[in-house]
């Protein structure tokens, strides 16, 4: 029975987390971005997103948060979150589940404690900025 199941591979859809200047905050924070650079929209597209782990030796765990978005163009970016600061000590966990036709794609993107920083940047495609890509 389970030989029946295939669980196809997510190709080509990846997040960022892109500094940005924000007038709020008057400084700099990170915002997190849902790039889909393939060929196909992705439909009826849910994001969720919590942080965990440890600070100064005592366990620390956010919310859940939960994002939906009805269409998501190819070769397009989508914004999903404001990652707060005091969160990129934790490991920030993102949950992404979306159709592509009638197949369900899902996969874990994870940015790790302390990856998310101005030294980690890379070039992110499609936006063409500095940001730190989990694939």
């Amino acid at each position: 029975m389970k030989a029946d199941i295939t669980i196809p591979e997510v190709e080509n859809v990846f997040l960022a987390a892109i500094p940005e200047w924000s007038d709020d905050f008057m400084e700099k924070v990170w915002n997190v971005y849902l790039v889909n650079d393939s060929d196909f929209e992705l439909d009826g597209v849910m994001v969720v997103s919590k942080a965990a782990g440890t600070i100064d030796g005592e366990m620390k765990k956010t919310s859940l948060l939960r994002h939906a978005f009805q269409h998501v163009p190819s070769v397009s970016v989508v914004k999903v979150e404001m990652i707060e600061k005091s969160v990129l000590e934790l490991n920030n966990e993102f949950m992404v589940t979306y159709f592509i036709g009638n197949t369900l794609y899902d996969k874990k993107f994870i940015f790790r404690k302390n990856s998310i920083s101005e030294e980690t940047t890379e070039e992110v495609p499609i936006l063409f900025v500095e940001g730190v890509i989990v694939r």
